[in-house]
């Protein structure tokens, strides 16, 4: 088996998770899919690294482990939230279809992973690609930390208002924005070192499929806070003027558009 499908089989298992509850297809598997693929990649080229495939990598597993784990907790110590995960996993979803979501979100794991692995195998380490795309990667990392204790903060000392504060002044999804950021630096690491279609498919496949992840649940989110705090003038004004995902980009708003629903 090559390297690409060893990463494959990891992500396979590790996403597996989901079938105790289907969303964790997507969130907990999601995460220790990343973190899993992190360790596999180390340790099949551990004969030839670089100190930017070591950065890469080591980003996947910080990112991963952190992802899931805050997932984890997030669902132990907060009734609210497990209570939202219980209402999204209501639907009966059959064993046929929950393989079908299983397999595909191991290959989006996989595909949004090959920019880094493609490097690898090239035998390209530090060079202008890769340390853009370390920089990137680490920035988005650290938003998404920040966003997610932001917010944990903010509904602590006041658990029936909308989070405003901190990051969330610039966009209202911050932690989304950070995964754009991250993924975005994974894909421009792995500019320099495609050279064949299939290459180039998965690297794109993978960067055009967070994407409209991140652009999904921001509208899953929008239709949740609207339920939530729509009578509030003060979160309707905060939604008029803060765009939803993109600082500084005017979209304020993604829940007429349908068409994302993953």
């Amino acid at each position: 088996m090559n390297e690409l499908g060893i990463i494959f089989l990891v992500a396979l298992i590790l996403s597996a998770v989901g079938f105790i509850m289907y969303v964790y297809f997507f969130s907990v598997g999601y995460g220790f899919s990343i973190a899993g693929i992190g360790i596999a990649l180390l340790l099949l080229f551990r004969r030839g690294l670089s100190v930017a495939t070591v950065s890469m990598c080591v980003l996947f597993v910080i990112y991963g482990l952190r992802l899931g784990g805050y997932l984890l907790i997030r669902e132990l110590k907060s009734t609210a939230y497990k209570n939202l995960l219980k209402n999204e996993s209501k639907h009966n979803v059959k064993t046929g279809v929950k393989v079908c979501i299983w397999v595909s979100c191991a290959i989006l794991y996989v595909c949004e992973c090959a920019p880094v692995l493609f490097r690898m195998q090239s035998g390209k380490g530090n060079d202008a690609f890769a340390v853009i795309g370390i920089v990137l990667m680490a920035a988005g990392i650290l938003m998404e930390m920040l966003a997610d204790w932001q917010k944990t903060k903010a509904k602590k000392d006041n658990p029936g208002r909308f989070v405003s504060t901190g990051l969330y002044r610039m966009v209202r999804c911050p932690n989304y924005f950070g995964e754009l950021l991250l993924w975005t630096g994974v894909f421009v690491s792995g500019l320099n070192v495609c050279h064949t279609p299939l290459q180039w498919l998965l690297c794109i496949l993978g960067f055009l499929g967070i994407n409209y992840v991140m652009f999904s649940g921001a509208r899953r989110l929008e239709l949740r806070q609207d339920k939530n705090y729509g009578a509030d003038p003060a979160y309707q004004e905060y939604v008029r003027t803060t765009p939803i995902i993109i600082p500084f980009l005017p979209i304020y708003s993604v829940k007429k558009h349908k068409w994302l629903v993953a």
